[in-house]
């Protein structure tokens, strides 16, 4: 084995060995293992932040993706935020930071990028346990071993926004080589939400992550043709997204209910894991599981 220190690998060394391609559980059967990743705060964390906005002097207060998981059904009614507000403009509202900017060439000529590829890179300069989510190993061992990969995401950046950060990941060397993407749904992106069925805009975010894994399957049956030995599952760190995602996966059960479906909900520093079947789910991962020993997400 060769041990090589790598400078854009801050923090740690990297080991330069070759580790043989873990076959696909159900290649031999006809079936593939499908993984649908959120992405903040699951794969990666990122300084993304949400910018609400002071009810009287209109002072804007930026939140980090956690502290607005926690607090976002309060704000404006109770808690330390009841005094401000949310502004849902894309341009200039609370997630304008998570949306493309339309940038003026020559902000491009001066290397000027999208905010998801410079939070990246932002992320990128810090020591990696300080940015790699529950997922990321997950994340890394699906993409080593060429498994179709789907990004549902909450951002509202144009899928090749997202390629191009993810690529970054790449060349910096903490992944090996491009996911094999199956399908990239950035469900806030205007033309996205269009694609989603939602064409007057009025769908939550939840709602369009269903319609987005409804689709990356029925693709993936288009693609790779049906097999009752086909594996999906799908891992999010919010619980109301997981409810719903939840919801759909049972819906997809039923109407191929020889497949496999799981539905991973991840944590700070762990994750659950259970399969979606017709009339219950059954626990597969606990909490407590996931922190003890190395497990796969969806056993490859």
């Amino acid at each position: 084995m060769k041990k090589k220190e790598n400078s854009n690998l801050p923090g740690q060394l990297s080991f330069d060995f070759s580790v043989p391609k873990e076959a696909d559980r159900n290649f031999h059967l006809g079936g593939r293992s499908f993984y649908f990743f959120d992405f903040d705060d699951n794969v990666a964390f990122l300084s993304t932040p949400i910018i609400i906005f002071h009810k009287k002097s209109g002072a804007e207060l930026a939140l980090s993706s956690g502290d607005f998981a926690q607090e976002n059904k309060r704000i404006g009614i109770s808690g330390p935020f009841t005094e401000y507000y949310m502004d849902f403009n894309d341009a200039h509202g609370s997630f304008r930071h998570f949306r493309d900017k339309d940038l003026h060439p020559l902000e491009i000529k001066a290397g000027k990028k999208q905010g998801f590829v410079e939070d990246i890179e932002r992320a990128l300069k810090e020591v990696d346990t300080h940015w790699k989510a529950p997922s990321w190993e997950y994340f890394y061992h699906a993409t080593y071993n060429n498994r179709p990969i789907s990004l549902i995401t909450a951002r509202g950046h144009h899928p090749t926004t997202i390629i191009e950060g993810v690529n970054k990941l790449v060349v910096a060397g903490y992944l090996p080589h491009a996911p094999n993407y199956h399908s990239i749904y950035p469900v806030s992106n205007p033309e996205v939400r269009k694609d989603l069925g939602d064409t007057e805009f009025k769908q939550s975010v939840a709602e369009l992550k269903k319609h987005a894994i409804r689709a990356s399957v029925e693709k993936a049956i288009s693609e790779y043709g049906y097999s009752p030995f086909h594996r999906f599952g799908m891992s999010d760190d919010d619980h109301k997204n997981v409810e719903l995602i939840t919801e759909e996966m049972r819906d997809l059960k039923k109407k191929y209910p020889e497949m496999s479906f799981f539905v991973i909900e991840t944590f700070k520093d762990s994750f659950t894991k259970r399969e979606v079947l017709l009339h219950e789910t059954r626990e597969v991962i606990s909490t407590r599981e996931s922190r003890s020993k190395q497990l796969s997400l969806f056993n490859s």
